[in-house]
């Protein structure tokens, strides 16, 4: 990235902190305007930005665990007997001394470490593992726990849910989820088909149609290959504002053509559908009928 006056980082990780914090709303206004213009000039900061965007929405959009009260009674149980077990060890004074053992430090070979003169207890510092369990919100834990198992299950719980027996609809579900935790959704970074579609082309021998829809308002940001049931396929990849589309098309031999299929389920939007040289299947977080407009548009211009 190439050097700037504004004041933000210019190594790729610290600018993409602050992309994290645009999208958290953790900026001022002045510093929210100078990461939005890079963004707006840079096609590799865009794709960033909608990939944080869009994992933060598929995340917001996931249930809240019910924890009950019985289950938070006996971690806070577990936690005061912790607590307990650690206090006689933190309570403990040097012999002789008038000063007392700052809580929470181990004592070393000369005797321990002491708090300074004039300092009240009030002011020292408590163990870190002594409040760890009182404080401790343990509904956000086990919701955290429910998002690495939905997006760890990627293809079974997109089959569970939908019914859907086809394994590549679940393996497209899978690829789009992995793209949203990936560092970049895409491989090849352009908003120029004649840039992804030879790209594609020179790595895996097919390119499928990659229409600019730019003026729609679905903006190719580039492409990827998918390797579905070990044989790489082409993914082009759109944004719609804050969305990501996912686009797999797989090439067909017999020519069928099929109308799109709502395969929607698990908190994203998928359809299906088949032009006789490919068999296509786009897949975002946007409403359904948002992404029905974006196929539509698509199979307009790809004729």
């Amino acid at each position: 990235m190439s050097n700037h006056d504004d004041g933000l980082p210019n190594d790729p990780e610290g600018f993409r902190l602050m992309i994290h914090a645009l999208v958290d709303g953790e900026l001022d206004a002045a510093a929210a305007l100078a990461v939005e213009r890079r963004i707006a000039a840079d096609p590799r900061l865009a794709a960033e930005h909608a990939r944080i965007v869009a994992l933060q929405g598929a995340v917001s959009r996931l249930p809240r665990p019910d924890v009950s009260d019985a289950f938070r009674a006996r971690i806070a149980a577990i936690g005061m007997a912790g607590a307990e077990q650690q206090a006689p060890a933190e309570a403990a004074e040097p012999q002789g001394g008038s000063t007392l053992a700052l809580p929470g430090l181990v004592a070393g070979a000369g005797g321990g470490q002491r708090r300074e003169a004039g300092t009240r207890p009030s002011q020292a510092r408590p163990s870190p593992r002594a409040g760890r369990f009182g404080s401790f919100d343990w509904r956000a834990m086990a919701a955290s726990i429910m998002i690495s198992a939905v997006l760890a299950s990627g293809a079974t719980q997109w089959v569970m849910q939908s019914g859907v027996d086809d394994g590549f609809a679940a393996a497209v579900a899978s690829g789009h989820r992995r793209s949203l935790l990936a560092a970049s959704p895409i491989d090849i970074v352009s908003s120029d088909r004649h840039t992804v579609k030879p790209w594609l082309d020179a790595r895996i021998g097919v390119s499928p149609p990659a229409p600019d829809l730019a003026q729609d308002g679905y903006a190719l940001i580039g492409g990827r290959v998918e390797v579905i049931s070990g044989r790489p396929v082409p993914a082009l990849v759109y944004r719609h504002r804050e969305h990501l589309i996912t686009l797999v098309a797989e090439p067909q031999q017999g020519g069928k053509t099929a109308q799109p299929d709502d395969l929607s389920s698990g908190g994203f939007s998928m359809v299906h559908w088949s032009d006789g040289a490919f068999s296509y299947w786009a897949i975002s977080d946007m409403e359904r009928p948002e992404l029905d407009d974006f196929v539509a548009r698509f199979r307009k211009a790809a004729v």
